[in-house]
């Protein structure tokens, strides 16, 4: 069973600064890309930033220069270093990996998309 556990998420002050990790465990093959989403209260989960296994990331572009993500592969576990944080980063933010886990059809593994339960982040004076 795969799980995914996030942590570092709380209330801070504009401008200031949080790092969100999310470590993976279980029966994992392989990751193949690690990233986050989050959802404000009212809207739909939007994509924030993508890690793949070969060390290529993405940003959306209302996080870049202040949002940065990293992998720390012999670990599994994916970070989300925040900087400069405003009030409409406020939102719940969610881990999401791509993983191969071990199976027995022909291939040797199987692929799925596995999801954190959601770290809140408050961004208020």
């Amino acid at each position: 069973q795969v799980q995914l556990v996030e942590s570092g998420g709380g209330l801070v002050q504009p401008g200031g600064s949080l790092r969100l990790s999310c470590a993976a465990s279980g029966s994992i093959f392989s990751i193949r890309a690690m990233g986050w989403y989050r959802q404000a209260t009212g809207k739909q989960r939007e994509l924030v930033a993508t890690a793949t296994n070969n060390g290529r990331t993405m940003h959306a572009d209302s996080v870049k220069g202040r949002f940065t993500i990293s992998r720390d592969n012999a670990k599994n576990t994916v970070y989300l270093q925040m900087n400069s944080l405003k009030s409409e980063d406020t939102a719940v933010y969610y881990c999401n990996a791509l993983i191969s886990t071990p199976a027995t059809t022909y291939t040797g593994w199987a692929t799925n998309d596995y999801w954190g339960q959601g770290t809140q982040v408050t961004v208020s004076s």
